[in-house]
């Protein structure tokens, strides 16, 4: 509901995640007025000079597992950015832990999404809702197990694929696989615009006080972390590549989303993908320290799938950096708070 001067206001859910700090920013930047959701409102110090709201910014704390804490957050909002969400990787698939995942996991993630949904429907203001979804959702093998030739929206993982395999990272996949599935269910049955946002792995600069996840993810075939490279790699052998985007495009790809009238289902949003020699490859030119020796680079190629951006791109998108931009300023970043360090 735009303000006496013309100003929309927008609701973002973990505002202090990585996608969530910097879309906060990039609101507030272009003149929004942005009611930021936190657990812990006490936690926002870290952020509050970065962001430079002043009156425009409000926070809210709200928890995803509590009814009706959203209510206040999203009342009077013209949209909702919801970009919280668990990053849990490691459940071991050896254990049964059905009821583990399904009580600490699943349930919050899906319960939580649909307090939002709830808190939405009860104000007529709230004109949509964007939500974040991830690339692990897809896949470029067919059921045959050969390679897509084009990865887009349509090439979702199967529900049953991932419990059958269970590989690295799987509860994260199926956390996002059924989350999705629940609130498109949910909006429909309830007449709510809703717009999913499939999200490569993202890199690039970022405003968190720790290195985000998906950060330390690009660079794990140089810091060789033994719980994130792994899940690099069954990234690489479900899409054949990894696909990539800039904080600042997806974050773009968000608003845009929000704003065009046409948008309406999924989105995927990767600015192109690279072979994990060609990762390898931008990761040792912009940090000249990093032993990747180790890599059997043939090993870790295939004939990968193109990954498309077509239908965002057709609606009028434009990404403003390359992947090798994306490594690079990764590195940057990284070496200046000191994660990577300087030789």
């Amino acid at each position: 509901m735009e303000d006496e001067n013309g100003l929309k206001t927008y609701c973002v859910t973990g505002a202090t995640g990585y996608i969530g700090s910097w879309l906060v920013k990039s609101l507030l930047q272009r003149g929004c007025k942005v009611h930021a959701t936190l657990r812990n409102p006490e936690n926002a110090s870290h952020f509050i000079k970065s962001w430079e709201g002043g009156d425009r910014l409000s926070l809210f704390k709200a928890d995803l597992l509590e009814d009706g804490s959203f209510d206040d957050a999203v009342r009077g909002c013209d949209g909702v950015y919801h970009v919280a969400a668990s990053m849990e990787f490691g459940v071991p698939a050896t254990e049964n832990l059905d009821g583990y995942v399904k009580n600490e996991i699943l349930d919050p993630s899906i319960k939580g999404t649909l307090n939002i949904l709830t808190s939405c429907s009860k104000t007529d203001t709230v004109k949509r809702i964007v939500f974040t979804s991830s690339v692990s959702t897809l896949t470029a093998k067919d059921s045959s197990g050969g390679w897509k030739s084009i990865v887009d929206e349509s090439c979702q993982t199967p529900v049953k694929h991932v419990l059958e395999t269970k590989a690295n990272g799987w509860v994260y996949v199926l956390s996002k696989l059924l989350t999705e599935e629940t609130v498109f269910q949910f909006a429909k049955e309830n007449d709510i615009d809703l717009v999913s946002v499939i999200t490569a792995t993202v890199g690039g600069y970022f405003l968190t006080p720790t290195i985000p996840t998906s950060i330390r993810v690009i660079l794990s075939p140089v810091t060789g972390d033994p719980k994130l490279l792994p899940i690099l790699e069954a990234v690489n052998l479900r899409m054949g590549s990894i696909a990539l985007v800039h904080i600042v495009d997806i974050c773009n790809a968000h608003i845009f989303l929000m704003e065009n009238p046409k948008a309406e289902g999924r989105y995927l949003c990767c600015t192109n993908s690279c072979a994990m020699s060609e990762l390898i490859e931008h990761l040792s030119h912009e940090y000249s320290c990093a032993d990747t020796n180790r890599f059997d680079k043939q090993q870790h190629d295939s004939l990968p799938a193109e990954i498309s951006s077509k239908k965002l791109r057709d609606l009028g998108f434009s990404y403003n950096y390359s992947i090798q931009e994306i490594i690079q300023h990764t590195v940057e970043t990284c070496k200046d708070s000191g994660f990577l360090p300087i030789m």
